[in-house]
């Protein structure tokens, strides 16, 4: 067997300039390198690569989900900067405007320029 020594989230995007504009404006997000085919991030300790693919937007989940202290007042600053948050009215799912709440846990998710579903959580 192998020996696992690093692990990358992998964030796909169809039009990378716009991708990365869309993570820096709406996240404040900066790559670290960029290249032709992608650029790299660290978000939390976490190496996330934003990569060039015709199959971005295409995942129907959460593909990258962010902790929160304050979820609430998170999104109004997601807002402020152009982000729309997703409702839904699933079975054991329903947003109310945007956010949904399970106990002490709320959730909330967003798309990004390339569709990908990104995820908010406060409570974890």
């Amino acid at each position: 067997m192998f020996s696992i020594k690093h692990a990358v989230a992998m964030i796909p995007a169809s039009d990378l300039g716009r991708a990365m504009a869309w993570y820096e404006e709406k996240l404040g997000l900066r790559p670290e390198r960029k290249e032709d085919y992608g650029a790299s991030y660290t978000i939390g300790g976490l190496d996330v690569f934003l990569y060039v693919t015709d199959y971005a937007g295409t995942a129907q989940h959460t593909i990258l989900s962010f902790t929160s202290e304050d979820l609430v007042a998170d999104m109004k600053e997601l807002r402020a900067r152009g982000g729309v948050f997703e409702d839904y009215d699933l079975p054991g799912l329903k947003t109310v405007d945007g956010l949904a709440e399970f106990g002490p846990v709320k959730n909330a998710w967003v798309k990004d320029s390339e569709g990908n579903i990104l995820g908010f959580v406060e409570g974890m």
